[in-house]
């Protein structure tokens, strides 16, 4: 009897290893994607992709940080200025998809979401990184096309395996362009035309 209760002890460390590792970016988007809160909370443990877009939120749903296997979130089209520093406590999400929401600022502790591949923030107010920024180690594309960033931390040069960056439609100085090209040159940025608007 204590060897059966035994295996199935260590069934259900694996079942919940399981659960919780980490997906290639095909898996997560092959996962079943919860579009609604209400049935998501429902299923707390098996929800890794989640999209909320359009949903009318005004501020982040903080009981989305509930999802503690969450790897996708899309939280796009909604009224959401600011994400809670809270938000890190989401360890394993990978894909980060916040557009058009009137997003102005990003937590100053952004940089401890270890895991993050993909960000797509474009078409907000945002006007600065915080200096945390620099510490997501695992970010591979970053979209912030039409913001207002002007300003970026000098730890922009630790993105190592940062692939790609969209800055499109964002007032940059050529000074500033070239300054952050020299920080990240392994990284293609996608510019617009630099402005004659100061170094």
């Amino acid at each position: 009897m204590r060897k059966i209760l035994f295996i199935l002890f260590i069934l259900s460390l694996s079942c919940s290893f399981a659960q919780t590792e980490l997906l290639d970016s095909a898996a997560v988007m092959q996962t079943d994607e919860y579009t609604d809160l209400a049935v998501a909370l429902a299923n707390k443990d098996n929800v890794v992709r989640l999209s909320l877009r359009k949903k009318k939120f005004k501020t982040f749903p903080m009981e989305v940080l509930q999802f503690k296997n969450l790897q996708y979130l899309d939280i796009s089209k909604n009224t959401i200025k600011t994400l809670p520093d809270s938000i890190v406590t989401l360890k394993k999400l990978q894909f980060l998809i916040c557009s058009k929401t009137d997003l102005e600022t990003l937590p100053k502790n952004i940089g401890d979401m270890e895991n993050l591949k993909y960000i797509n923030f474009n078409q907000n107010e945002i006007a600065t990184l915080p200096y945390s920024f620099g510490r997501l180690a695992n970010l591979q594309h970053a979209d912030f096309w039409d913001n207002n960033l002007d300003q970026f931390p000098p730890s922009m040069n630790q993105l190592t395996n940062l692939k790609s960056l969209d800055l499109r439609n964002i007032m940059i100085s050529k000074t500033k362009q070239e300054a952050l090209q020299n920080q990240i040159p392994k990284t293609k940025i996608y510019f617009s035309a630099p402005c004659n608007c100061g170094g």
